[in-house]
Protein backbone atom coordinates (compact mmCIF):
# COMPACT_ATOMS: atom_id res chain seq x y z
CA UNK A 1 0.00 0.00 0.00
CA UNK A 2 1.63 3.40 -0.80
CA UNK A 3 2.04 6.00 1.58
CA UNK A 4 0.46 9.37 0.49
CA UNK A 5 3.22 12.19 0.96
CA UNK A 6 1.91 15.43 2.00
CA UNK A 7 3.49 18.35 0.88
CA UNK A 8 3.51 21.86 2.82
CA UNK A 9 3.26 24.69 0.28
CA UNK A 10 4.08 28.23 2.11
CA UNK A 11 2.39 31.63 0.29
CA UNK A 12 5.19 33.48 -1.43
CA UNK A 13 6.73 36.39 0.58
CA UNK A 14 5.48 39.43 -1.66
CA UNK A 15 7.98 42.23 -2.01
CA UNK A 16 6.48 44.59 1.01
CA UNK A 17 9.28 47.23 0.36
CA UNK A 18 9.13 47.10 -2.97
CA UNK A 19 5.90 48.18 -2.93
CA UNK A 20 7.09 50.88 0.11
CA UNK A 21 10.01 52.22 -2.66
CA UNK A 22 7.19 52.39 -5.38
CA UNK A 23 4.85 54.33 -3.12
CA UNK A 24 7.93 56.57 -2.52
CA UNK A 25 8.61 56.96 -6.19
CA UNK A 26 5.27 58.53 -6.83
CA UNK A 27 5.57 60.16 -3.84
CA UNK A 28 8.55 62.12 -4.85
CA UNK A 29 6.99 62.84 -8.57
CA UNK A 30 3.61 64.20 -5.92
CA UNK A 31 5.88 66.31 -3.97
CA UNK A 32 7.84 67.81 -7.00
CA UNK A 33 4.85 68.60 -8.53
CA UNK A 34 4.00 70.52 -5.58
CA UNK A 35 7.15 72.38 -5.36
CA UNK A 36 6.30 73.49 -9.24
CA UNK A 37 2.86 74.38 -8.26
CA UNK A 38 3.95 76.46 -6.00
CA UNK A 39 6.52 78.13 -7.45
CA UNK A 40 3.85 79.51 -9.54
CA UNK A 41 3.14 76.34 -12.17
CA UNK A 42 -0.25 76.34 -10.71
CA UNK A 43 -1.02 73.68 -13.83
CA UNK A 44 0.61 70.96 -11.70
CA UNK A 45 -1.96 70.96 -9.56
CA UNK A 46 -3.33 68.38 -11.56
CA UNK A 47 -0.68 65.96 -10.94
CA UNK A 48 -0.21 66.73 -7.10
CA UNK A 49 -3.56 64.71 -7.54
CA UNK A 50 -2.92 62.03 -9.75
CA UNK A 51 0.18 61.00 -7.68
CA UNK A 52 -2.18 61.35 -4.63
CA UNK A 53 -4.69 58.66 -6.34
CA UNK A 54 -1.35 56.44 -7.39
CA UNK A 55 -0.56 56.40 -3.91
CA UNK A 56 -3.67 55.01 -2.91
CA UNK A 57 -4.04 52.40 -5.33
CA UNK A 58 0.09 51.28 -4.25
CA UNK A 59 -0.84 51.52 -0.06
CA UNK A 60 -4.28 49.07 -0.72
CA UNK A 61 -1.79 46.31 -2.33
CA UNK A 62 0.66 46.86 0.10
CA UNK A 63 -1.70 46.63 3.34
CA UNK A 64 -3.42 43.42 1.65
CA UNK A 65 0.32 42.02 0.58
CA UNK A 66 1.41 42.51 4.25
CA UNK A 67 -1.96 40.81 5.75
CA UNK A 68 -1.54 37.62 3.64
CA UNK A 69 2.10 37.55 3.73
CA UNK A 70 3.36 34.38 5.36
CA UNK A 71 6.58 36.79 6.36
CA UNK A 72 7.80 40.25 6.21
CA UNK A 73 11.41 41.59 5.87
CA UNK A 74 10.26 44.09 8.78
CA UNK A 75 7.27 43.90 10.92
CA UNK A 76 4.02 44.49 10.09
CA UNK A 77 2.97 47.37 11.84
CA UNK A 78 6.37 49.30 10.96
CA UNK A 79 5.13 48.59 7.27
CA UNK A 80 1.68 49.91 7.68
CA UNK A 81 2.99 52.83 9.87
CA UNK A 82 5.78 53.93 7.33
CA UNK A 83 3.29 53.34 4.15
CA UNK A 84 0.80 55.37 6.24
CA UNK A 85 2.49 58.42 7.42
CA UNK A 86 4.15 58.54 3.86
CA UNK A 87 0.50 58.33 2.44
CA UNK A 88 -0.27 61.52 4.64
CA UNK A 89 2.42 63.15 3.37
CA UNK A 90 0.98 63.77 -0.42
CA UNK A 91 -2.66 63.98 1.01
CA UNK A 92 -1.49 66.83 3.15
CA UNK A 93 0.08 68.41 -0.97
CA UNK A 94 -3.13 67.42 -2.23
CA UNK A 95 -5.18 69.62 0.41
CA UNK A 96 -2.98 72.33 0.71
CA UNK A 97 -3.39 72.89 -3.45
CA UNK A 98 -7.32 72.54 -2.82
CA UNK A 99 -7.33 75.03 0.02
CA UNK A 100 -5.48 77.06 -2.01
CA UNK A 101 -7.76 76.85 -4.86
CA UNK A 102 -11.34 77.34 -2.84
CA UNK A 103 -9.24 80.53 -1.34
CA UNK A 104 -8.52 81.76 -5.04
CA UNK A 105 -5.43 82.87 -3.45
CA UNK A 106 -1.77 81.45 -4.69
CA UNK A 107 0.90 80.44 -2.75
CA UNK A 108 4.08 83.55 -1.75
CA UNK A 109 7.73 82.87 -1.85
CA UNK A 110 7.49 81.02 1.85
CA UNK A 111 5.52 78.72 0.52
CA UNK A 112 7.72 77.65 -2.65
CA UNK A 113 10.61 77.74 -0.63
CA UNK A 114 9.02 75.23 1.98
CA UNK A 115 7.36 73.28 -0.73
CA UNK A 116 11.08 73.12 -2.08
CA UNK A 117 12.53 71.28 0.94
CA UNK A 118 9.41 68.99 1.82
CA UNK A 119 10.69 67.48 -2.22
CA UNK A 120 13.97 67.46 -0.77
CA UNK A 121 13.37 65.70 2.44
CA UNK A 122 10.98 62.82 0.31
CA UNK A 123 13.97 62.43 -1.89
CA UNK A 124 15.75 61.51 1.12
CA UNK A 125 12.95 58.70 2.21
CA UNK A 126 12.83 57.25 -1.39
CA UNK A 127 16.28 56.34 -0.90
CA UNK A 128 16.24 55.07 2.74
CA UNK A 129 13.38 52.76 0.92
CA UNK A 130 15.77 51.85 -1.62
CA UNK A 131 18.35 51.26 0.91
CA UNK A 132 16.06 48.95 2.82
CA UNK A 133 15.43 46.88 -0.18
CA UNK A 134 19.21 45.84 -0.17
CA UNK A 135 19.30 45.40 3.40
CA UNK A 136 21.82 48.41 3.22
CA UNK A 137 20.94 49.69 6.99
CA UNK A 138 23.31 51.97 7.56
CA UNK A 139 22.50 53.44 4.30
CA UNK A 140 18.72 53.55 5.12
CA UNK A 141 19.37 55.42 8.93
CA UNK A 142 22.02 58.08 7.26
CA UNK A 143 18.98 58.59 4.37
CA UNK A 144 16.27 58.88 7.26
CA UNK A 145 18.90 61.44 9.15
CA UNK A 146 18.85 63.47 5.80
CA UNK A 147 15.58 63.63 5.77
CA UNK A 148 15.13 64.70 9.38
CA UNK A 149 18.14 67.38 8.44
CA UNK A 150 16.21 68.82 4.96
CA UNK A 151 13.16 69.14 7.44
CA UNK A 152 14.88 71.23 10.35
CA UNK A 153 16.27 73.38 7.61
CA UNK A 154 12.30 73.79 6.53
CA UNK A 155 11.69 75.01 10.44
CA UNK A 156 13.74 77.73 10.36
CA UNK A 157 11.85 78.80 6.56
CA UNK A 158 8.89 78.44 8.50
CA UNK A 159 9.57 80.84 11.57
CA UNK A 160 11.08 83.38 9.13
CA UNK A 161 7.73 83.25 7.04
CA UNK A 162 5.66 83.33 10.45
CA UNK A 163 7.71 86.25 11.77
CA UNK A 164 7.09 88.52 8.53
CA UNK A 165 3.04 87.91 8.85
CA UNK A 166 3.22 90.50 11.66
CA UNK A 167 4.47 93.36 9.11
CA UNK A 168 1.39 92.58 6.84
CA UNK A 169 -1.89 94.79 7.60
CA UNK A 170 -4.36 92.51 5.39
CA UNK A 171 -5.90 90.09 7.68
CA UNK A 172 -7.09 87.49 4.71
CA UNK A 173 -3.70 87.73 3.66
CA UNK A 174 -2.16 86.97 7.01
CA UNK A 175 -5.51 83.99 7.40
CA UNK A 176 -4.55 82.81 3.83
CA UNK A 177 -0.58 82.50 4.02
CA UNK A 178 -1.05 80.86 7.95
CA UNK A 179 -2.81 78.16 6.16
CA UNK A 180 -0.49 77.43 4.28
CA UNK A 181 2.60 77.55 6.69
CA UNK A 182 0.48 75.10 8.94
CA UNK A 183 -0.20 73.14 6.35
CA UNK A 184 3.42 72.83 5.60
CA UNK A 185 4.11 72.50 8.79
CA UNK A 186 2.17 69.25 9.35
CA UNK A 187 3.70 67.91 5.88
CA UNK A 188 7.20 68.30 7.45
CA UNK A 189 5.72 66.48 10.68
CA UNK A 190 4.66 63.62 8.30
CA UNK A 191 8.19 63.26 7.04
CA UNK A 192 10.11 63.44 10.14
CA UNK A 193 7.70 60.62 11.49
CA UNK A 194 8.46 58.87 8.45
CA UNK A 195 12.22 58.99 8.70
CA UNK A 196 12.21 57.85 13.04
CA UNK A 197 10.14 54.87 11.85
CA UNK A 198 12.51 53.95 9.42
CA UNK A 199 14.93 54.19 12.54
CA UNK A 200 12.78 52.73 15.23
CA UNK A 201 11.95 49.35 12.71
CA UNK A 202 15.75 48.65 11.80
CA UNK A 203 16.76 48.98 15.21
CA UNK A 204 14.41 46.33 16.02
CA UNK A 205 15.32 44.51 13.54
CA UNK A 206 19.27 44.79 14.35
Amino acid sequence: MSRKRTRWFLPETPDVVGMLEQQADITVRGMDAFAAWAQGDLARAEDVRDAEHACDEVRRALVDAVSEAFTTPLQPEDLFQLSRDLDKVINGAKNTVREAEAMEFPPDRATADMAVLLAEGVRHLQAAFGALGRKATASATEAADAAVKSQRNLERTYRQAAGDLLSITDIAVVTARREFYRRISAISDDIVSVADRIWYSEVKES
